[in-house]
């Protein structure tokens, strides 16, 4: 289990200190997704991959099995055109060398997934990368399992093994922690815009009215 602090300042995200393992986003996999809508962690897993790309965090691409159960989804292989996924055979991604050395290559201990399924694809490396010394958080809502109570469980397992769980908006804003980080400003934006929900909406609106007021006489 990870002994890193859960709580105080240093318990949140930095872009310095994150790097994101996406595991197995395939057509197989969201065949069966049923705890959650699949459309909606297609957007969310979208989203975080490309406010990855937007802080510069380290990110690996995975899938099982990828000439039976599909290539990774084209939405998130378009975020990192120049990658190619490590394909497994392992169930436990952990188990593959190859992500675990890519992983700390990077340097960085605070370890961010998001997989097909939560209860097997997710919860089985973040047990295990817990257990190796890495401060493990569980995206929760770009991930998602066969059933709701399969994916609940598996967080409630991650949970009680140290595992962080965490929704993607709430890496976004830890990564950006300050709006006066102007560098990352509109890349942090425009993907709340795309893929926002309802944030996005009332984001393009905002713009709407400041636009609008900026070409008034007032």
């Amino acid at each position: 289990m990870s002994t890193a602090s859960k709580v105080g300042l240093d318990a949140l995200l930095t872009p310095e200190e994150s790097v994101l393992l996406l595991i197995d986003h395939q057509p197989f996999q969201f065949a069966n997704l049923n705890s959650h809508e699949p459309t909606m962690v297609v957007n969310n897993v979208i989203g975080l991959a490309k406010a990855a790309k937007v802080f510069d965090v380290p990110t690996i691409l995975t899938t099982v099995l990828e000439e039976r159960g599909g290539l990774l989804l084209q939405g998130l292989q378009d975020v990192f055109p120049e990658q190619k996924p490590i394909n497994r055979t392992f169930i436990n991604t952990w188990q593959d060398a190859r992500v675990v050395d890519a992983v700390k290559a990077t340097g960085r201990k605070k370890l961010i997934i998001a997989g097909l399924w939560t209860e097997i694809c997710v919860a089985m490396p973040a047990l295990q990368a817990a257990g190796e010394g890495f401060e493990v958080f569980a995206v929760t809502d770009a991930s998602g399992g066969v059933s709701k109570e399969a994916h609940d469980m598996a967080v409630r397992r991650m949970v009680q093994a140290g595992v962080v769980p965490i929704t993607w908006m709430a890496v976004l804003g830890e990564w950006q922690r300050d709006w006066a980080r102007e560098k990352t400003v509109p890349g942090a934006a425009e993907i709340q815009a795309q893929h926002g929900g309802a944030t996005g909406v009332a984001f393009a609106w905002e713009m709407q009215l400041l636009a609008g007021h900026a070409g008034s006489s007032l």
